[in-house]
């Protein structure tokens, strides 16, 4: 048996853990939160699987994921609810990163409400959560475009 298949046998496989990578972008519900972008911290957990290979070539590349999260959220437009940005940030893990089987999205506004240090919301998805929610979306859009 292949290293590779060892491994997709049993267990959830690899965990990249990612502790607040902090990205200026532009959401919130409030006045105030339109004028400027804001600070929010993000906590991943990215759970793939594949053989440790000193060529790297079934690993999920952390870097990668942290500039492709960063980028995105500085170049984007307004969005309101934290909730959609964790769908947005899901979304596009999953199809940049086919080896990617499961993500867990913390999403805080540091310093946000007086009494307390932040607050969030989490974002728990499987593959199938993100193929069943893209399905979703495609018919949706074709039947906004008819």
């Amino acid at each position: 048996m292949k290293p590779f298949e060892a491994l997709s046998t049993g267990g959830r496989g690899w965990r990249i853990v990612v502790d607040e990578l902090v990205v200026e972008t532009r959401v919130g519900l409030y006045e105030h939160e339109y004028r400027a972008p804001q600070p929010v911290a993000i906590d991943a957990s990215l759970i793939y699987r594949g053989a440790p290979d000193e060529a790297c070539s079934h690993l999920l590349d952390y870097e990668a994921w942290c500039e492709r999260v960063s980028a995105y959220l500085t170049a984007k437009p307004h969005t309101r609810l934290l909730e959609m940005l964790a769908l947005e940030i899901a979304a596009l893990s999953f199809e940049a990163f086919p080896a990617l089987d499961a993500i867990t999205l913390l999403l805080y506004k540091p310093k946000i409400r007086e009494g307390t240090r932040r607050l969030g919301i989490e974002l728990d998805w499987r593959r199938a959560d993100f193929e069943a929610w893209s399905m979703r979306e495609r018919s949706r859009h074709a039947v906004d475009a008819h």
